[in-house]
């Protein structure tokens, strides 16, 4: 079910409830592009957000080295559907001045096929410059046209709250923090930066949203998952987790049949972001939109609360 369009942070700039991210695209280490999937299925993917009503695409010149944007801009002049794209600036520690920025932005709207792009993000807060000085950066990219609406990525409370307060004074709300949420994550909601976020009316974007698909619980511990995943959640991990995805199941059934992977996507619906599962084939891409068109109860939500927070980072 297509469901309508909300607005991003304070601009006006209306996204669905749930994008689709564009990590897998192209990167080879951590989801094996190239073995497992390849062009094709990217392509499949693509279309198959947009008939779903998903045309909020999220990647980043990192992602693929460069391939997930070129993906990107390959396949948008194939239809006539509007896209809200949204890609990431890194700030390497060799990356020193603002038109760092500028440059890195330019080469991602080469990739891209665009002029400017809808949501660009700052990928780290990482040293030496501080948050403030990129916010400046983002600032000058909107006034230049290059950039429709200014995100970060990572970002905690103080430099949430920071970064806010600069772009204002150009006039400039920060539209989005998109930072790591799902229900065995949940570290936004102890250390302040939802509460920031939502008192500053910017938009959580939750990436790895069913923990790089343990919470679509297709891996067990006697098959956890391969390569680098394999390392992070082992049998081990499976075990502990193996209670959550249990009542996922139950809750799904419940809702007509939901598999894990949608109530969990609909619980980060439900608590107000906007989650950007991946997706490796048109497949994965459908059974994501299953969690739009429905909302959990105040009851189930508050179950899931309390059985996840003692394994949620």
């Amino acid at each position: 079910m297509i469901e309508a369009p909300v607005q991003l942070g304070k601009t006006d700039i209306r996204i669905p409830p749930m994008g689709t991210g564009a990590w897998e695209w192209g990167d080879r280490f951590m989801w094996g592009f190239g073995r497992e999937y390849g062009p094709r299925q990217v392509e499949e993917s693509f279309h198959a957000s947009l008939a779903a009503g998903i045309d909020f695409f999220d990647t980043a010149e990192l992602y693929g080295n460069g391939r997930s944007e070129k993906f990107l801009g390959t396949l948008m002049p194939s239809t006539d559907r509007k896209v809200i794209l949204a890609t990431k600036f890194f700030p390497f520690p060799w990356r020193l001045t603002r038109g760092a920025l500028q440059a890195a932005l330019r080469a991602s709207l080469k990739r891209l096929g665009r002029e400017s792009v809808d949501l660009y993000q700052i990928h780290q807060p990482y040293p030496p410059n501080a948050p403030v000085f990129w916010a400046e950066a983002l600032a000058e990219a909107a006034q230049r046209g290059l950039i429709r609406a200014a995100g970060v990525s990572n970002y905690n409370a103080d430099w949430t709250r920071r970064t806010q307060a600069a772009l204002a004074r150009h006039g400039l709300p920060l539209a989005s923090n998109q930072v790591e949420y799902s229900l065995l994550d949940r570290h936004i909601e102890r250390d302040g930066t939802l509460g920031v976020c939502q008192e500053l009316g910017v938009t959580i974007i939750a990436y790895s949203p069913l923990r790089k698909g343990v919470l679509a619980g297709k891996y067990t511990p006697a098959h956890p998952p391969a390569g680098p995943r394999g390392a992070m959640y082992n049998a081990g991990y499976l075990r502990r987790v193996e209670p959550l995805l249990n009542l996922l199941r139950e809750m799904g059934e419940a809702h007509g049949g939901k598999t894990p992977a949608q109530v969990s996507l609909n619980w980060l619906i439900c608590k107000g972001s906007m989650p950007i599962p991946g997706a490796k084939n048109a497949r994965q891409v459908e059974e994501n939109a299953g969690a739009l068109g429905w909302r959990l109860t105040p009851e189930e939500i508050a179950k899931l609360d309390e059985l996840s927070a003692p394994l949620a980072a």
